[in-house]
């Protein structure tokens, strides 16, 4: 029996086509499975590369961790989460060259998503690396009412306390006053939280703020060492010695070893017991304080003169100098210390003060700083008023 082709090949045209359409169809599905294979491989790859540069990044091997993320980004261009990574290790290598490549990712992705919080965040430390305070205070902004993927309330409080280190570090105390009365009004109830906020409060020489946070410590914990220490240390800095004193006492007691308490309670005792306009005192106790505080000055003028080089006597060479006329106002003063009694002459303490105060301040600044109840003098004649409740 003899067969040939067209005996074997349908005759129909509908049957040719199905026969065309299916062949195609399963061709196609081929394709398709190899594409979806190897999409999935790259994927994979990419998942790995990925995991490779964020452990390069997390040991500072920044180099590596961008040519991972790169090779990553090969495999998955449009990933997010592969840019924003590449981007964090461009910034964090400590090249100024790459920033401007940091940024271009960074901010192609804030185009995207412009609430997104971690792009923000990340956008601020690119603006903080280049010192830029108007951008960064914008992007850790919009980092802090962002949307985040979990925590929220605490990244928004780290994104703000970044700022405030920020501020402070280019000396913009203004802007950072201001982020620490935000900050200090969205803490938690916890003791770490409002310890870090003295820190800042204190680092920006708001030492009421500061004084503030430690007493929160206080309340949650009376008997954290950390918080009473601070606020003593708060308190004497703001100039209330009394306060201070309540408060350094209790550390001392509560730790005998904290030798930092422990000289700044002695300098408020000696503060407390010679200032002469303290409230609540006796005329004589004022008199005798007055009087102490008087000679301790012309001890202190002598001293700082002997390191000087400076000769007091009337008819040196020095009789021009600053420390030679301080010491002729304290000879001019000295008889009136016996007027003191004397109901007519109200204003003498103030005017034998001012000369104490005078030279107190001038041999600091020309003999270095003072101790003992040379300090305590000082201390006075800086915060007179806030001493003087």
């Amino acid at each position: 029996m003899s067969w040939t082709l067209p005996k074997l090949v349908p005759r129909s045209a509908p049957v040719v086509l199905l026969i065309l359409t299916l062949g195609a169809v399963t061709g196609f599905a081929g394709v398709r499975h190899l594409v979806t294979r190897y999409n999935a491989n790259q994927q994979a790859r990419g998942r790995k590369l990925y995991a490779q540069g964020i452990t390069a990044a997390e040991a500072a091997r920044y180099d590596d961790a961008i040519d991972e993320f790169r090779a990553a980004l090969t495999c998955d261009p449009t990933n997010s989460q592969y840019q924003l990574s590449l981007a964090r290790a461009l910034r964090d290598s400590g090249d100024p060259r790459r920033l401007d490549e940091a940024e271009s990712y960074l901010i192609a992705l804030w185009q995207r998503t412009p609430q997104d919080a971690a792009v923000n965040l990340a956008l601020a430390r690119v603006a903080a690396h280049r010192g830029s305070v108007e951008d960064a205070t914008r992007y850790y902004h919009n980092a802090m009412y962002g949307v985040w993927n979990a925590d929220a309330d605490s990244n928004r409080n780290k994104a703000r306390i970044e700022l405030i280190q920020f501020l402070l570090r280019k000396n913009a105390r203004e802007q950072a006053a201001s982020e620490l009365i935000a900050l200090a009004a969205s803490l938690p109830a916890n003791p770490a939280a409002h310890l870090q906020a003295a820190q800042l409060f204190t680092q920006a020489q708001d030492y009421a703020g500061a004084l503030s946070q430690h007493e929160a410590v206080l309340r949650i914990d009376p008997t954290n060492a950390a918080a009473m220490a601070g606020a003593g240390d708060d308190a004497y800095r703001s100039g209330n010695y009394t306060l201070a004193q309540r408060y350094l006492r209790a550390a001392v007691n509560a730790h005998p070893e904290d030798e930092n308490s422990r000289q700044l309670l002695a300098s408020t005792d000696l503060v407390l017991g010679s200032n002469p306009f303290q409230s609540h005192i006796s005329d004589a106790e004022r008199n005798r304080r007055i009087t102490a505080a008087f000679d301790q000055a012309e001890q202190r003028l002598t001293e700082c003169a002997r390191q000087t080089g400076v000769d007091l006597s009337a008819n040196s060479s020095s009789a021009g100098s600053t420390l030679a006329t301080l010491q002729s106002r304290w000879t001019a003063v000295k008889p009136d210390l016996k007027q003191l009694r004397s109901p007519a002459e109200a204003d003498l303490p103030d005017a034998i003060m001012d000369v104490v105060f005078q030279i107190e301040q001038q041999t600091a600044a020309s003999c270095g700083p003072p101790h003992g109840l040379d300090l305590a003098l000082l201390l006075i004649s800086e915060k007179r008023e806030a001493v003087s409740q």
